[in-house]
């Protein structure tokens, strides 16, 4: 399931991914999602992995991809919280062929997290 983070800067939306993860539950992300970037003009968007990529469903990977190029002249900046080496160091990669930046980081480090995807800090 995906769950919206509250209590963000409101430069910004957040998700926690728990669980099995299906294509329905990306109905409420595709929601904030269009209203942060009808308000901000962009998309600065985070998700904290409580659970494995394997954890998503075929259905849910292709709602993901439907997300990022729905958006793909909207890009700013995104984070992947997880405690997983290989999902931040891909989300880094990822960065390169994406527009915007997109970076990793470890679950300690949530609080740089949004403080980087807010633009707080840089």
């Amino acid at each position: 399931m995906i769950q919206q983070i509250h209590d963000l800067p409101p430069t910004m939306v957040g998700f926690r991914a728990s669980g099995e993860v299906t294509k329905d539950d990306f109905e409420p992300v595709f929601a904030a999602v269009e209203t942060l970037v009808a308000q901000t003009g962009k998309l600065n968007y985070l998700l904290f992995l409580d659970n494995s990529p394997a954890d998503f469903t075929m259905g849910a990977w292709l709602q993901d991809a439907l997300l990022g190029l729905k958006n793909i002249t909207k890009w700013n900046r995104a984070a992947i919280v997880t405690d997983s080496e290989a999902v931040i160091k891909f989300t880094d990669v990822f960065s390169v062929v994406m527009p915007g930046e997109f970076r990793g980081y470890h679950k300690a480090d949530m609080t740089k997290a949004v403080d980087w995807v807010s633009e707080i800090t840089d």
